[in-house]
């Protein structure tokens, strides 16, 4: 029974000292309400609309889920020296299994939650990515693997403070961004929000809908790229490989007036669909 005393003394300790070692300043930061809006057209030409979360907002959400995990840390472990557990080997492994949870909740609580854990439904926040959909699985652990780096000394609040979208360390590696729900808007983009559109535009290349919105986003790198010997080398491959891939016929088009009237009547039909 002492070395299990002894475990809920280390344990609160533990614990206590980690709230503790949050900055000092924590409640002047939430006096900082500044949000970035983040404004993206997705492959289907819808614009979303979202704005960031902000510090103060995700410090107490942050706040909320230490509580929270705390909480089960110590319900566990008076739990456990409440039933006078004799540490045997498959004991310890049972006691492993059932603090694993805690260890893992955020990342658990977002991945099955829709981005949430339960102190940022409290306020009303969500991880997504930056273009508005949902992250992947990789891209939760990332968030939860650089939390090591964020939590160390406020590193992640100062990330976020100088960041756009206000992200810390792990949303800038996994490209997710945290989001107010109240503010997340879908709107369809029109044609007259191209100016190289306009609704009369007729396509030339029927062909282009088959290819995929990664195909055309690398045309669309190339075409931006600076001038360079490389560059021209890399518009006359593209060149080459659509005309192969869709059997467009040459015409007397140059290769770069080609793949620009190929990105802008992709454009047409993926608006047509909206």
């Amino acid at each position: 029974m002492h070395n299990t005393e002894c475990v809920i003394i280390f344990l609160l300790f533990r614990y206590t000292f980690y709230l503790l070692s949050l900055p000092p300043f924590y409640f002047l930061y939430y006096l900082c309400i500044a949000m970035g809006e983040s404004n993206i057209v997705t492959g289907q030409y819808v614009r979303i609309s979202q704005t960031a979360a902000s510090v103060g907002e995700r410090m107490l959400a942050r706040l909320l889920d230490i509580i929270i995990v705390t909480c089960y840390f110590i319900g566990i472990t008076l739990l456990m020296a409440e039933i006078n557990i004799t540490w045997t080997q498959t004991q310890v492994f049972f006691a492993i299994a059932v603090y694993l949870p805690a260890l893992f909740y955020s990342f658990l609580f977002e991945v099955l939650n829709n981005g949430q854990t339960i102190g940022k439904m409290v306020m009303k926040i969500r991880v997504v990515n930056k273009d508005g959909s949902r992250p992947t699985l990789g891209a939760y652990f990332m968030r939860w693997l650089l939390w090591i780096i964020d939590g160390n000394m406020g590193i992640g609040i100062i990330v976020i403070l100088l960041s756009k979208n206000n992200q810390r360390i792990g949303d800038l590696a996994a490209g997710t961004m945290v989001i107010r729900l109240q503010s997340y808007k879908k709107i369809h983009v029109s044609l007259d929000e191209f100016g190289h559109l306009s609704a009369n535009y007729k396509p030339i290349y029927a062909q282009v809908s088959d290819l995929s919105l990664n195909q055309i986003d690398v045309i669309q790198r190339c075409l931006n790229s600076e001038y360079s010997r490389e560059r021209s080398m890399r518009i006359n491959t593209l060149y080459h490989k659509v005309h192969d891939m869709l059997g467009i016929p040459y015409d007397k088009r140059a290769p770069e007036q080609f793949l620009y009237t190929v990105v802008r009547d992709y454009q047409h039909f993926a608006l047509e669909e909206v």
